[in-house]
């Protein structure tokens, strides 16, 4: 039987590494992205242009869907997608995320706030509402979402972002309890400070010169390669990790050890 999985955030970082790690072990992939701006974050999101190259040197193993992870109905278009197409869904990989800040939380803005909050969390929610059901007809699946070294580390001028990757890490530990007796398992993986979009506008927010100087918040003293996650985000999809559920596991070369 052909795995499948959907990734979001697929067009490029993390996602787009994900999708290249799951194709490698065989799945076949919906790769989902918003590819277009959203109101109140400052910087760019991935073009519709770089979801189609990551589909695209994958040839038919890859679909690429443009959709917003906030959306009920997109995100259950995604998982159509994946049955009408390959034939169902054993996997899936919450990736799509946004940061905003450097203010305070009291100066913050709403929209930014509820951008932050919205994309990052409740896009979780979206896709287990919009997925479980599949996995269910397969017999049971993975569900991965993304969190961040944020979620237990409190970062200044940043605490929307937090606030949202710690909703994240209590949501993927409650879900793993409910979802168990549906053989689904659930876990996040918690990146450092990754050579990703969202640490280039991490550098903006802290005023920093460049993104390498990130590196000095993790023992190793460099940074993540999204690839480096992705390969642990595969293992968790993989049969090796199949007594593993609820764990928050960090990619973050001991950023979170102090």
């Amino acid at each position: 039987m052909t795995r499948v999985a959907i990734v979001t955030g697929a067009a490029r970082g993390i996602g787009a590494a994900t999708v290249d790690a799951l194709v490698n072990d065989g799945y076949r992939v919906v790769a989902f992205d918003r590819c277009r701006d959203v109101d109140a974050i400052s910087y760019a999101m991935a073009t519709e242009a770089e979801l189609m190259a990551v589909a695209t040197r994958h040839g038919d193993q890859v679909v690429a869907l443009v959709g917003d992870v906030r959306s009920a109905a997109d995100t259950q278009l995604a998982v159509a997608t994946a049955v009408d197409h390959f034939g169902g869904l054993d996997v899936v990989v919450a990736g799509a995320g946004v940061i905003a800040g450097g203010v305070r939380i009291d100066q913050m803005s709403d929209d930014a706030y509820d951008a932050v909050m919205s994309v990052n969390l409740l896009g979780v929610r979206r896709l287990l509402q919009a997925a479980v059901p599949a996995m269910v007809d397969r017999g049971g699946g993975r569900f991965v979402a993304i969190s961040s070294a944020a979620s237990v580390q409190g970062l200044p001028l940043l605490a929307a972002y937090s606030a949202a990757k710690a909703g994240v890490v209590g949501l993927v530990r409650a879900a793993a309890v409910e979802l168990a007796p549906l053989r689904i398992t659930v876990n996040a993986v918690s990146p450092g400070s990754t050579r990703t979009a969202i640490l280039d506008a991490s550098t903006q927010i802290y005023g920093l010169r460049s993104r390498e100087e990130f590196a000095d918040q993790q023992p190793l003293g460099r940074l993540i390669d999204p690839a480096e996650v992705a390969t642990a985000i595969s293992w968790l999809c993989s049969p090796a990790a199949s007594a593993i559920t609820g764990v928050n596991l960090a990619v973050d070369g001991g950023m979170t050890l102090n």
